[in-house]
């Protein structure tokens, strides 16, 4: 993995965190859904890179300045992502255009990269490319501009940019279903499960700055320590459930598939449901800024507050997204280590079980009850996998566990 790509994921360490602010600004229903259609668009960004910069050299020359670029345009985009659907009031530029503008401009910018530098790329296999984006730029223009002049009620202009949002978005998603006819392949299979681990732990460390920023502004106190260990011991435990031996699992099975078979493999199990996993993580994060903020409440008003709905919903909600997304990726991708997948659904349903009884208890403790369950589950996934695990684990240490070429289709 090139220096020019992980400069390019940290992009999106803000671009995660623009993503949970605008959770907070507008802090109903449809502004988490919003929120996640922002996510899914700047996930779709991330990933068309992903692809590309599996398929060719990032390190020098054309390409690097290219990829500098792209990654400039995905800063600015993630800047404006809190007005891609309402300017603030007094903006001299509209928002939501420039959102849309850098939208187009990073897929020209990818579609210019992939006629340069990837061979075979045919002016059919460009319209493939190009046709999608430009029927989902036409309606994020549209949702833009068209909902405040053809609408005078709130709700409508809303209702109505939400819907040209999951057009365009499912037209966008839906074209990668083609990906055979594009000439795709995963070459370097290392590389490409590198990349999706590194963006998940920039999740991750959004989920600890959405806490950690609140918390800076609130003086020390008991709760306060315990909230933000307790946030470290989710963000580990979950990271241990990813990591610690499904990831190195996944990457064996797909590195051991006919290069002919990797392709869709590799864009379900990584490219689609890495999605829902981030936005697990986001709903977490987002949650545990809820508990920073109510810890700073009761330190102004010495109450005990408890957390309660969206914000409880979206703990351990977020929480329970993660693990069963995670069961689909395991699914998807490899047969190895399936006594851990029980323990997650479990987990899940226990979170979904429990709320109305953290829904009682105060900010904090429904904080610590979710990390004791995270903690559980890591225990029980430990015990449960026994020797696989060690096997897995001592194979990937030795390098012994990724054969120098693919089996024969």
């Amino acid at each position: 993995m090139s220096t020019v790509e992980v400069f390019f994921d940290l992009a999106f360490v803000f671009a995660f965190i623009q993503v949970t602010a605008l959770m907070s600004d507008d802090f109903t229903g449809h502004g988490m859904l919003n929120a996640m259609l922002v996510l899914t668009l700047l996930w779709w960004t991330w990933s068309v890179y992903t692809w590309l910069g599996n398929n060719l050299q990032a390190r020098a020359g054309l390409v690097r300045i290219a990829m500098l670029v792209a990654a400039m345009i995905t800063f600015v985009m993630a800047v404006v992502a809190r007005q891609a659907f309402t300017d603030l009031p007094g903006a001299a530029i509209s928002g939501p255009l420039v959102f849309v503008a850098c939208f187009v401009a990073i897929r020209l910018v990818h579609l210019a990269l992939r006629w340069h530098a990837v061979p075979g790329t045919r002016p059919r296999i460009a319209l493939l490319i190009a046709v999608p984006v430009f029927i989902a730029s036409i309606l994020l223009f549209a949702a833009a501009v068209v909902p405040q002049r053809l609408f005078h009620d709130a709700g409508m202009v809303k209702g109505s940019q939400t819907g040209l949002w999951t057009l365009a978005i499912a037209i966008d998603y839906g074209s990668s279903l083609l990906m055979q006819s594009w000439g795709w392949h995963v070459v370097s299979v290392r590389h490409w499960a590198e990349r999706h681990g590194l963006i998940v732990l920039v999740a991750f460390g959004e989920s600890l700055i959405a806490v950690g920023l609140t918390s800076s502004r609130v003086p020390m106190s008991g709760p306060l320590v315990a909230a933000t260990a307790f946030a470290v011991v989710i963000a580990a435990a979950l990271g241990w459930t990813y990591f610690d031996v499904v990831a190195i699992a996944a990457e064996r099975t797909l590195i051991l598939k006919p290069v002919q078979r990797r392709l869709a493999a590799a864009r379900d199990a990584y490219t689609y449901l890495h999605l829902p996993m981030v936005a697990g993580i986001m709903l977490l994060a987002f949650g545990l800024g809820k508990v920073a903020a109510i810890i700073q409440h009761n330190e102004l008003h010495h109450a005990s507050v408890p957390l309660v709905g969206l914000g409880l919903y979206a703990l351990y909600g977020g929480v329970s997204l993660f693990l069963l997304s995670h069961v689909g990726f395991q699914l998807r991708i490899t047969r190895l280590v399936r006594r851990t997948i029980w323990p997650r659904l479990i987990a899940a349903a226990l979170l979904a079980g429990i709320i109305p009884i953290a829904n009682q208890l105060p900010a904090v403790a429904a904080l610590g009850l979710l990390a004791a369950i995270c903690i559980g589950l890591v225990i029980t996934e430990v015990i449960l996998a026994g020797g696989q695990r060690k096997e897995l684990r001592e194979a990937a240490l030795t390098g012994s566990l990724w054969p120098e070429r693919p089996t024969p289709p």
